[in-house]
């Protein structure tokens, strides 16, 4: 069979499969569509947690990063993976603790503040927004490729989709389903990781195949010959202070990540909010190892297939003629030789290779069976979709719970609150649809943005709002927005106004971290010049880190 069919069969099992679950799983009051009924099993909610947190930036575009950038591309490796870890023994547990629905629930409560709650409802929608629109472009790249549909057909398919389990089954709908896109984008990122292990070195273990062959120096060679610098080389495309900015910005904003956080309000104690941190991170760290073999293999491959072959060599790969008809490569023989040539200087390369592809592709170069390519396929709409559910739910309950019901509307039964959260899951599948047709950048570009904005907004707030009870509600207010708008100012300008910069040359997806200590300055500064929390506040924050003892 073709890999359009077998697409259209796996593809369409899986979403069978997800209606399935979210039909299953509808709800009807609030407790059970924000926060699951507060229910779901430690291992369940870690594999509901890795799908949430392995997003379409994960599985689509993290290994075509490092596939381009090599070593510095490992920021992205290790801002993620030391961010979870910085979340799980840092904030989940405490704010399990706390009991609210969301972040903006614990700002408002934890300052006492409904200022401080509309704030925190701003940032997480725009964190949200921001975030989604990179599952978007990953699923319309799908689409576009296997099904051979328009990328803005494929955007409104899979919101679709994704609607239809987050509108009828809220956070328990979309945790159990997020458990089973867990199962099918690991399984979807293992098959031709392995396969292609074995066909370049004999050894069947990606990992290993990476740390012991000889293909990181035959790569480094071909890399050197065609004028880039060695693939292993440190600090080859950023400068060492951008790495550090930009690891940072990855870890502390994960660890502020409001649709991550609210995973952690999801299971039934204390105890297994840290239980589920730890499956999580285990079934986090399966694909997070696979990846820098992923990448190495997938930027020999594509060299070694591509590179100086003849304008009739390429014709007559099938792969690189449907993946051209997506625009996202392009060959274009410059000098006439009638060759392509990959080079590092843009006015003389003539193969342009969208970053977003090399996952997707890879099996295909390999050569792979078709039913491998398709299952990457269906790996990369359930990485997409699982994420895509948890941030749109993450927008409904900050308006549903957060504006309507905790500020003008306290007297609301739990039909109309469950009714205002459908209402506006479909408002944001609609805002979330427009990003995905007009996405600002890379998937992982694109999500980088949204990891700078939570770490310059929240991380400090909920950090200090557990840590430092002296921490008040006018040095939160003031240092989240602070945080937040200069952030988004300096982002904006680099990316989109062409403004150079200008803090020691740090990009705009490691800015976050100085918005970040900025946020900390402004918030510790103002809290000390005005007046203390109320007692009842302190001692609530002192309650907060006291161990409990549960069954």
């Amino acid at each position: 069979m073709s890999v359009e069919l077998w697409t259209i069969i796996l593809v369409g099992l899986s979403f069978v499969l997800y209606i399935y679950i979210g039909w299953q799983s509808r709800v009807e009051n609030t407790k059970d569509f924000f926060i699951a009924g507060q229910g779901i099993p430690a291992i369940a909610n870690g594999a509901a947690t890795a799908a949430d947190w392995m997003s379409a930036a994960s599985f689509i575009s993290m290994a075509g990063l490092i596939s381009f950038l090599g070593y510095d591309g490992s920021i992205y490796l290790m801002g993620w993976t030391g961010g979870y870890v910085l979340l799980a023994l840092l904030l989940a547990p405490y704010l399990r603790k706390f009991g609210k629905y969301t972040v903006p629930d614990f700002v408002g409560d934890r300052y006492y503040s409904n200022i401080a709650r509309l704030v925190a409802v701003v940032a997480a929608i725009f964190i949200s927004l921001t975030y989604v629109a990179g599952q978007m472009r990953g699923v319309g790249i799908v689409f576009s490729r296997f099904l051979q549909v328009d990328v803005n057909t494929g955007v409104i398919i899979g919101m679709i989709i994704v609607g239809f389990f987050a509108v009828l089954g809220g956070m328990k709908g979309i945790t159990w389903t997020q458990v089973a896109q867990y199962c099918v984008l690991i399984f979807a990122y293992l098959i031709p990781a392995i396969a292609i292990a074995y066909q370049l070195t004999g050894n069947p273990i990606p990992q290993l195949a990476f740390t012991t062959s000889d293909i990181a120096d035959k790569l480094n060679l071909i890399q050197l010959d065609l004028g880039f610098k060695e693939y292993t080389q440190s600090f080859a495309n950023k400068s060492m202070l951008d790495v550090l900015f930009i690891t940072i910005a990855l870890m502390v904003g994960t660890a502020g990540l409001p649709h991550i956080i609210v995973r952690f309000y999801t299971v039934k104690s204390v105890r297994a909010a840290r239980f589920s941190a730890g499956w999580a991170l285990l079934f986090i760290a399966i694909l997070y190892t696979t990846a820098p073999a992923i990448g190495m293999f997938s930027r020999y491959n594509l060299i070694t297939s591509l590179h100086n072959k003849t304008i009739v060599e390429v014709q007559q790969l099938d792969w690189a003629n449907k993946w051209e008809k997506t625009k996202l490569l392009a060959f274009e023989d410059k000098n006439k030789d009638g060759r392509f040539q990959l080079t590092p200087n843009k006015e003389t390369n003539e193969i342009i290779i969208d970053k977003d592809i090399i996952v997707l592709s890879t099996p295909e170069v390999a050569n792979l069976p078709p039913w491998i390519i398709a299952l990457v396929a269906a790996g990369g709409l359930a990485a997409a979709l699982s994420t895509a559910s948890g941030l749109l739910l993450v927008i409904s309950s900050s308006v549903a719970h957060d504006v309507y019901y905790r500020i003008f509307d306290s007297q609301a039964s739990e039909k109309k609150r469950v009714f205002v959260g459908r209402v506006v899951v479909g408002l944001a599948i609609v805002l979330a649809g427009y990003f995905g047709v007009n996405p600002p950048g890379f998937v992982s570009e694109v999500v980088a943005f949204a990891f700078g904005l939570a770490a310059a907004s929240f991380f400090p707030v909920i950090f200090l709002g557990i840590f430092d009870k002296r921490t008040n509600s006018q040095g939160a207010i003031a240092g989240m927005l602070i945080g937040l708008i200069f952030t988004v100012i300096y982002i904006v300008g680099v990316k989109f106004v062409g403004m150079t910069p200008w803090f020691f040359g740090v990009s705009a997806e490691g800015i976050g971290t100085l918005g970040m200590i900025i946020n900390f300055i402004v918030t510790l500064t103002v809290s000390r010049l005005t007046p203390p929390p109320p007692p009842e506040i302190q001692a609530l924050v002192e309650n907060l880190r006291t161990p409990i003892i549960e069954e």
